[in-house]
């Protein structure tokens, strides 16, 4: 039962008190609505008994909640009008405050549910937090069970993992192959090839149906190995030459 029937239940019941009231018949046949010959408290009284019949038993949930706040929203309003101006302004704010809290709920499952799939889709990790040392293990032991696609992807999130835990690139959700490779590169400029290539073969067996080889993984444990190794280049070698510097002076005397 919608909504609407509810409705339809309200006006049968402000109906059939007009109709049924004294000297209705002259009021309805003039066409005269200036009045009411029943008051809103018995106009409520006998809606809320047409309500209470059977066939209003079985309501939705969503019918129910719109109903509870749509009377929420009535009787403030109605508390407003009694309370002159200032309550008007009040119920006016509290209404905002609602409409406010009901926008910021909705934006803060959004932001949640597109962090979840930044993850899930396009992102180098899964679920679970593993250590680079997890992230390794599971690649040999992939490995060494042929199963190369997913050697591969373990081996590329161990280099990802080891690079945060060193502290060569920050620790951001959702972050891609291709991202880790561009960042990885500023510090360690000599792998800039080697990483882009490996984020490539990530994304190949992962999005692009590629299966994985033990080629590609090889590839990918050695340049493992290396930057595990390799010291990362000074921030300051890493700036272009120029960038941030003080200008020469002109050697000018008094």
């Amino acid at each position: 039962m919608s909504v609407v029937m509810a409705a339809l239940a309200a006006t049968s019941a402000w109906s059939s008190a007009w109709s049924s009231a004294p000297g209705a018949g002259p009021w309805l046949a003039s066409g005269s609505w200036l009045g009411s010959p029943i008051g809103r408290d018995e106009a409520g009284r006998q809606a809320v008994q047409e309500l209470a019949k059977p066939a209003y038993e079985k309501e939705p949930w969503i019918d129910a909640i719109y109903r509870r706040i749509m009377q929420f929203l009535g009787d403030l309003l109605d508390a407003a009008t009694g309370g002159g101006s200032a309550g008007g302004v009040i119920a006016a704010v509290v209404i905002v405050a609602i409409v406010l809290g009901v926008i910021l709920l909705i934006s803060w499952q959004l932001r949640k549910t597109a962090r979840k799939g930044a993850g899930a889709a396009g992102g180098l990790f899964g679920e679970r937090a593993m250590s680079a040392a997890e992230h390794r293990e599971l690649a040999q032991q992939l490995a060494a069970e042929g199963q190369w696609t997913q050697a591969v992807q373990e081996r590329l999130r161990a280099i990802a993992r080891d690079l945060e835990e060193r502290a060569l690139v920050d620790g951001m959700p959702g972050r891609t192959a291709d991202e880790l490779a561009a960042e990885a590169a500023v510090s360690m400029p000599g792998f800039a090839a080697e990483l882009g290539a490996a984020a490539r073969s990530f994304d190949d067996v992962t999005y692009g149906g590629v299966a994985g080889t033990r080629e590609a993984y090889e590839a990918m444990s050695s340049l493992d190995e290396r930057l595990r190794q390799a010291k990362p280049v000074p921030l300051a070698a890493a700036v272009p030459a120029g960038v941030g510097a003080a200008p020469a002076p002109d050697g000018g005397g008094s």
